[in-house]
């Protein structure tokens, strides 16, 4: 009988989650940025092997929320905890001994499924570095999500743990999620890139158009931002930084979606969006009230 499951991967921000979860699927799902809390919702990845199904839930960065977009996003983390059959517990190596998954998680009750606590970025730490985390944390799986260092022994040891199951997906089956999902994603990512200070977390896309009948295909996104400040510093002089994130942001597009494609891209201002709870839900953010007790 194959296994399959949920394995969810929890941790602080800039853990490596996302990198993980584009490692282990070898897709870019998930957006990567230096900046911290840059996965804002619950990203699916499928892993299929002969014998094993991994559904990868990659998930925010875990952190004291000051606002309700980032109240949002830690309540999503904790949904995905509770539907895991393995929990991933990353933590950066480089920051030192990892707290408990409980206090970081700032939760009471106990994880119903086992955890496996992995160190990441060891890659980025001496040897002795890594024996002292080894001797503190006997258990721990020590790996680098950016060159796969310890990857695959990791996965076989998740695959032991999973339930005897059929596969609940399509073998060839890579995500649950939409097209335009990613392609919001894929243009946040580049705002991500070429905008600095607080402006990023300030950002939300959203497509409105998608016409996939056409060549090339044509997509209109809006990046929605909260200040008319913001707007101009996103738009830049004479349009140009506007201009530059659509063309990188449409490259990585055609090359998501195998095809030619016309990013149709516009900027707005909806104000304090991100503690506004009409706009999330536009956006896609399951809220705390609409959550299930």
């Amino acid at each position: 009988m194959p296994r399959a499951g949920i394995l969810t991967v929890v941790g602080k921000p800039n853990a490596g989650k996302s990198t993980l979860l584009n490692r282990i699927i070898g897709e870019k799902l998930s957006i990567v940025s230096p900046k911290p809390q840059s996965t804002r919702d619950r990203i699916v990845g499928i892993h299929t092997t002969a014998d094993m199904q991994l559904i990868v839930l990659d998930t925010p960065g875990l952190l004291n929320p000051r606002y309700e977009l980032q109240h949002v996003m830690q309540a999503t983390a904790l949904a995905a905890l509770a539907e895991a059959d393995v929990v991933l517990h990353l933590a950066d190596g480089t920051e030192g001994p990892p707290r408990p998954l409980a206090e970081v998680a700032r939760i009471k009750e106990t994880i119903r499924a086992p955890v496996i606590v992995a160190i990441n970025k060891i890659d980025l730490i001496s040897e002795g570095q890594r024996e002292a985390l080894r001797e503190q944390f006997p258990e721990a799986r020590f790996i680098s999500a950016t060159t796969g260092q310890g990857v695959e022994e990791l996965l076989s040891h998740v695959g032991t743990m999973l339930p005897e199951s059929p596969f609940l997906y399509p073998d060839d089956e890579i995500s649950d999620q939409t097209v335009r999902f990613f392609v919001s994603e894929l243009i946040r990512e580049t705002a991500l890139e070429q905008l600095e200070d607080e402006i990023p977390y300030s950002v939300a896309c959203e497509i409105e158009e998608f016409r996939e009948s056409q060549l090339p295909v044509y997509i209109r996104a809006v990046l929605h931002v909260e200040r008319d400040s913001q707007k101009r510093i996103l738009i830049g002089a004479g349009g140009g930084r506007i201009r530059g994130i659509g063309r990188v942001a449409r490259q990585k597009v055609e090359a998501f979606v195998g095809s030619p494609v016309y990013l149709d891209l516009w900027v707005k201002v909806l104000p304090n969006w991100r503690r506004n709870a009409h706009a999330l839900r536009r956006f896609g953010y399951k809220l705390r009230e609409d959550r299930p007790s």
